[in-house]
């Protein structure tokens, strides 16, 4: 039989008709959709920024530092000079640590017993004479090993300063050898000793190890008691005044006060950061040496101590809700990339990187799914959220997936395996 032009051209339309409706149709209503397009909002992805600075004067030298549970410090922020400086009465706190090191105070009790001899008599007038800060004692006296140590300490005694490492090392002269080998091998670079109680101009460090021996005194739970209660003592106790005290108003525990024709005006401290979401407080210890007087030193204490209150606030790095980027598709839906959850960091003044956003393929999800996260680079590590669509992003239908072939042989293409 022969077909006639117009019955050809009839068969091969219903062939055509017949591979639209069995194969395209198909191919293009269940095929792969195109994946959304992912626009990364560096200005919107802007972190927090930096936490409040922690502030140190110019005068002098000074430091701050973080006090660890074993009496490590990190240090938060050095001012004025870095290099060893004359560290006038801080020496004290070199040889009650060096001493207890060897000789320590038992877990209760007063401890061995010290007589006062002649050379310690000798010795206290000598002080008295020379106008230096004295406590008094007399031939004969029996003070107990914490009482010459709380004397050293909150009285500030250059008698029982010398005293004490007289008991513990047999001379002023073996003191300041061994002295100075514990501090080498404690970690104490630049401080070294000339006398037990910092009167000499050879007595030296730097703000930011005071700082640190300042912190080292807290690993000592019975030097602890003596700084942070200096009045609960039991009834055997000598009197010891707590001449040192200075700036309790401002939060602040003096660990070491004096003055020296070389050193200044030098100050030891510690203070406590209460914490901001309930758990363990946080101790700092400061040094400040080499100040011209009190009024340059009072204030500048006060405000370090403050900036570094301020300092020790979470700073919010991602916060809930903010929009990190867009996302969009070919046929026209569009969603906002949101974190799912606030971060916080406690930054002491370090300023947070540059946030980054990853964001797994995808063509259709529902509002609120997890497609990705927000990472910021801190000090203490990253910091992540997890990122959420605003809205959601819709199969697009029928109608447009038979009339937009090309996206769809491209999708198509793309899924194969290379």
């Amino acid at each position: 039989m022969t077909l006639s032009p117009g019955r050809i051209v009839g068969v091969a339309l219903g062939a055509v008709a017949i591979l639209a409706i069995g194969v395209y149709g198909p191919a293009m209503l269940l095929g792969p959709l195109p994946e959304a397009t992912i626009r990364v909002d560096a200005a919107s992805a802007a972190t927090g920024g930096p936490g409040a600075p922690v502030v140190l004067p110019d005068a002098g030298a000074s430091a701050l530092a973080i006090v660890g549970d074993d009496g490590t410090a990190e240090t938060l922020a050095v001012g004025g000079a870095v290099g060893a400086v004359p560290i006038g009465g801080a020496a004290k706190l070199i040889a009650v640590l060096a001493t207890l090191d060897s000789l320590p105070l038992p877990a209760s009790g007063p401890g061995p017993a010290i007589t006062i001899g002649p050379s310690d008599y000798t010795n206290y007038l000598d002080h008295v004479k020379d106008g230096n800060r004295t406590l008094q004692v007399s031939p004969g006296d029996s003070w107990t090993e914490r009482d010459v140590v709380r004397a050293t300490l909150l009285a500030s005694s250059n008698n029982h300063a010398d005293t004490l490492v007289r008991w513990a090392f047999g001379s002023a002269e073996t003191y300041v050898v061994e002295a100075n080998a514990w501090l080498e091998a404690n970690g104490f670079d630049a401080t070294r000793v000339a006398d037990a109680t910092g009167l000499s101009a050879d007595n030296v460090g730097t703000a930011e190890e005071l700082a640190r021996l300042g912190a080292l005194l807290y690993a000592d739970p019975a030097l602890t008691a003596i700084v942070t209660a200096p009045g609960a003592t039991d009834s055997t106790a000598r009197g010891v005044p707590d001449v040192i005290d200075h700036l309790r108003e401002a939060g602040v525990r003096a660990l070491s006060r004096s003055y020296t024709d070389q050193a200044g005006v030098c100050f030891i401290f510690s203070t406590v950061l209460p914490s901001a979401d309930g758990g363990e407080p946080t101790r700092v210890t400061g040094a400040m040496t080499m100040m011209p007087d009190y009024e340059t030193l009072d204030p500048a204490v006060t405000e370090a101590v403050t900036s570094v209150t301020a300092a020790a606030q979470p700073v919010m790095v991602i916060t809930e809700g903010d929009e990190y980027g867009t996302v969009t598709t070919a046929w026209g839906d569009s969603a906002a990339l949101i974190a799912r959850t606030g971060r916080t960091d406690a930054a002491w003044g370090s300023d947070p990187g540059e946030a980054s956003v990853a964001v797994e393929p995808f063509s259709t999800a529902t509002a609120g799914r997890a497609v990705g996260t927000v990472t910021v680079p801190t000090a203490d590590g990253d910091i992540r959220s997890e990122l959420e669509l605003s809205a959601d992003i819709d199969d697009p239908g029928p109608l447009w997936r038979l009339t937009n072939p090309a996206p769809l042989i491209a999708a198509f293409f793309a899924a194969q395996p290379s």
